[in-house]
């Protein structure tokens, strides 16, 4: 593999609380330097990044490939080439396939799929419970030691509080998190949307808030009892985070994660992108299937409390729930539609309308995707631009302009209410262990080509 030099672009790297123009030398799949100014050694090839920024590549500690099992809506090798559009260099992949991640055999089959097909790196979670059907606990021990990164049944709340609380007994063993999808199921039954004045004018049933505050409480306590390392899956309500902020000044093992769609949008979004009339007026937009996500997308205050709770360092990092469908499962009734967003490719996009309107500023944005999930996950080797790590990096341009269509979407999953959206703030380039896994037009190259 030849050596990457990536010059004069805005290095940001929040583990060396780097902020400043510098080159970048990449040689055999690791970082070799940061500096002023590098001399490109020969055979170098060499990335123009003046004007551009220069970070480690982000971490998604929470997205749907679907493989195995569901191949139709998304495989390793299209989630992770939409990965790799989005800036992310690691994603961690959900256990609630077809079979479940809940044996070391399925684990093995991702890790080795992944090292066949995929465009970044893949760490596998595994589940909870025996097929996340929340009636008895798998082998959790066998999991850990194929590889999983934490324990979850997302899509599936562990209603069972005394599986949860064995759970997190193991996971204090095991050094690895619960991670819950936090939903009360009496209370979330038949619910289509959050709760409030849009889901009422448009005649669909509401899931109040209180259905994710109850389990986010309940896990609190259990994880005080057992001591067990607790993780909440896209946290959704301000409730929700002031229950994670008061377990954390106690002292207890709580996290949190929040999701690019939680922060940007509100329960509106159910009415179309479009839909900017008077108080009730309905436009062709309206019941926009392509809004409708588990947890719901939540009103404005909630939406405001979580910006507010990243900027103070509440939440502790950002997450997509990236859950790709394909279309047969989005085009019909607003109550028969699945939920999800497709979001690793307009993530980055998405979140630096919070930086450009000065909720968060650039270098948080980027610890929040980088430096945070890293320690989240015990792994300094990643998030970093240290001399030895990974060379794993994205290049970005924060002020480009672009419209969103989800037609040339890499990943199967085309499904986002940000379609036709003009964001400002773009991918450029990706680079895993030094290779080029994206790569715009925009950044001029000598050597490297897109993939």
């Amino acid at each position: 593999m030849q050596p990457t030099l990536i010059r004069a672009g805005r290095v940001i790297d929040p583990a060396q609380h780097m902020n400043q123009t510098a080159d970048l030398l990449l040689d055999g799949g690791l970082v070799k330097a940061v500096a002023s100014h590098i001399d490109p050694p020969e055979g170098c090839a060499v990335i123009d990044a003046g004007g551009l920024v220069v970070a480690p590549g982000f971490i998604d500690l929470h997205c749907h490939l679907r493989e195995p099992g569901y191949e139709d809506k998304e495989t390793i090798a299209t989630g992770t080439r939409a990965a790799a559009r989005g800036g992310f260099t690691t994603v961690c992949a959900m256990p609630n396939t077809n079979p479940a991640v809940d044996t070391a055999a399925v684990v093995e089959f991702v890790l080795r799929k992944a090292s066949q097909e995929a465009a970044v790196r893949v760490l596998p979670i595994g589940c909870i419970t025996k097929g996340s059907r929340g009636h008895e606990l798998a082998q959790m021990g066998e999991l850990a030691e194929a590889g999983v990164v934490g324990f979850s049944d997302d899509g599936n709340p562990l209603a069972d509080s005394n599986l949860m609380r064995q759970a997190l007994s193991y996971s204090a063993t095991f050094g690895l998190p619960i991670i819950n999808h936090c939903e009360e199921p009496e209370l979330f039954e038949g619910g289509s949307m959050s709760e409030g004045w849009v889901a009422n004018r448009l005649g669909l049933p509401g899931i109040p808030n209180a259905a994710e505050e109850i389990m986010v409480a309940r896990d609190i306590k259990l994880a005080e009892l057992t001591r067990g390392r607790y993780h909440v899956a896209h946290l959704s309500t301000a409730a929700s985070l002031e229950l994670v902020v008061d377990a954390k000044r106690r002292g207890l093992n709580v996290t949190c994660e929040v999701t690019p769609h939680h922060l940007t949008l509100g329960d509106d979004a159910v009415l179309g992108i479009s839909a900017n009339g008077p108080f009730g007026l309905l436009t062709p937009d309206a019941y926009d299937t392509r809004a409708k996500v588990n947890p719901p997308l939540r009103r404005r205050e909630d939406v405001a409390a979580l910006v507010e709770g990243l900027a103070s360092g509440a939440i502790d990092f950002i997450a997509t729930d990236h859950a790709p469908h394909n279309p047969v499962d989005k085009v019909c009734t607003f109550e028969d539609a699945a939920f999800g967003i497709s979001v690793l490719e307009t993530a980055f996009g998405s979140l630096m309308s919070l930086v450009h309107v000065g909720k968060v500023t650039l270098p948080m944005l980027i610890e929040k995707l980088t430096l945070a999930p890293a320690r989240f996950l015990g792994r300094p080797d990643l998030g970093a631009l240290r001399q030895g790590s990974p060379a794993d990096v994205v290049i970005l341009d924060p002020n480009a302009e672009w419209t969103v269509d989800a037609a040339k979407f890499a990943s199967k999953g085309k499904n986002t209410p940000l379609d036709g959206a003009t964001l400002r703030g773009q991918v450029a380039a990706t680079l895993v262990a030094g290779e080029v896994r994206y790569n715009s037009l925009s950044v001029p190259t000598n050597g490297l080509a897109a993939q």
